[in-house]
């Protein structure tokens, strides 16, 4: 009898072995990858969320025994906490973006990303997406060279897209998908595989799958609601406040401006988010008094407060590559301390008018303004060293 039970004992112990999914270590990162290279195994991370119902259902396929043989063999386990600060400092610390959870990375001992994927639940998937990850040849790390060498079938592009994305790495990303629209007729834009890839890795206005959207906005937003104009108000945002947003000339940040009331955004409201990247342009071109112009549209459309226009008149008196915007510039003060403006708040627009008209060469008048502004300062108790300095300049 007691054999018996001592064997039934043995069975029941290695199936509970035999049925060991993923063998995930509770561990901080940066020994995870110490333990791996002890092993001399890569490692495999799940960034997940605990409340997210995603991850919660690749629970059972995580655990699942054949799965387990597969990633147990080959790699060092970890879950990574999207919640927590350490997770999201080392996600920043390596400039990864992450879209969708579950997202499931690849590494060497090192830490070098060789591999990622956005999995199907299935079993089979994540034992497939492991094969790749070992194989050099299959590895995310080789979809960039691969690309390059003519390999343009649309669903190794979304992929490539993705990855892009992860990484962070924009130039390779607007590339492919703009390789990918181009496979794309237009009366296809609108499908729901083409609005995944528009809501999920587009990040460019002026791809065509983006001007679809903006273009044709009505069609959009009859089939998927508030998404439609989520997504095409974060492409213009998006591309506008990007690095490339930053080179844009006046009439591309116009269109943005036309892009955002086509899909419904109130005029004010557009105009409010382009005005300073507008404004911005026309200084790069050393166009000053379109910059002023745009400034002056803008005001009188707007009501500003006095912490605005101290803010304005800063950006001119720094930015400005002329003294063609000083005549606009002394009217937007001069509304600003019509405002009743606190004593600290006059000693600034004093001192940003002393420089306007230093920049127009108006030196009388600058040196009464810097007075003025030294004098309010003094009475007020605020640091002068400024005004110091700026009448001294202006002697």
């Amino acid at each position: 009898m007691g054999h018996t039970i001592l064997l039934i004992c043995l069975l029941c112990t290695l199936q509970a072995v035999a049925q060991k999914g993923i063998a995930f270590q509770q561990a901080p990162l940066s020994t995870v990858f110490k333990t791996a290279q002890k092993a001399g195994k890569l490692v495999f991370v799940e960034v997940y969320s605990p409340d997210c119902h995603v991850c919660q259902s690749f629970m059972p396929t995580l655990a699942d025994s054949r799965v387990g043989k597969s990633y147990n063999a080959k790699f060092i386990s970890t879950k990574a906490d999207v919640n927590l600060p350490a997770t999201r400092d080392w996600l920043k610390s390596k400039k990864f973006y992450v879209p969708s959870l579950p997202l499931f990375l690849f590494f060497t001992p090192n830490g070098e990303l060789v591999h990622f994927a956005m999995s199907q639940n299935s079993a089979d998937e994540l034992i497939r997406h492991a094969n790749n990850a070992v194989a050099p040849s299959t590895r995310s790390q080789t979809w960039k060279q691969r690309f390059a060498a003519g390999e343009k079938s649309p669903n190794f592009l979304i992929d490539l897209a993705m990855y892009s994305r992860v990484i962070s790495d924009t130039v390779t990303n607007m590339a492919v998908m703009e390789e990918y629209a181009s496979q794309q007729p237009a009366n296809t834009h609108i499908t729901n595989t083409n609005w995944l890839v528009t809501q999920k890795l587009v990040i460019d206005m002026d791809n065509p799958l983006a001007r679809s959207l903006i273009n044709n906005f009505a069609a959009y937003k009859k089939q998927y609601g508030q998404a439609a104009f989520d997504v095409a108000e974060n492409i213009l945002m998006s591309s506008l406040y990007s690095s490339r947003g930053g080179r844009y000339p006046p009439a591309q940040i116009k269109q943005v401006y036309d892009g955002l009331v086509r899909i419904g955004v109130d005029p004010k409201m557009a105009s409010s988010r382009t005005l300073l990247p507008e404004v911005n342009a026309y200084f790069r071109l050393k166009q000053g008094s379109m910059a002023a112009e745009r400034m002056n549209t803008h005001i009188t459309t707007h009501s500003l407060s006095v912490p605005e226009y101290i803010y304005v008149a800063r950006l001119f008196n720094r930015n400005s590559p002329d003294s063609a915007d000083v005549p606009s510039l002394i009217k937007w003060i001069g509304k600003a301390l019509a405002m009743k403006p606190s004593p600290g708040e006059q000693a600034d627009l004093y001192f940003e008018q002393a420089d306007a008209y230093r920049r127009a060469k108006r030196t009388a008048e600058a040196r009464q303004s810097a007075s003025k502004s030294l004098e309010i300062a003094q009475a007020s108790r605020i640091d002068t060293k400024r005004n110091t300095e700026q009448i001294n300049k202006l002697k």
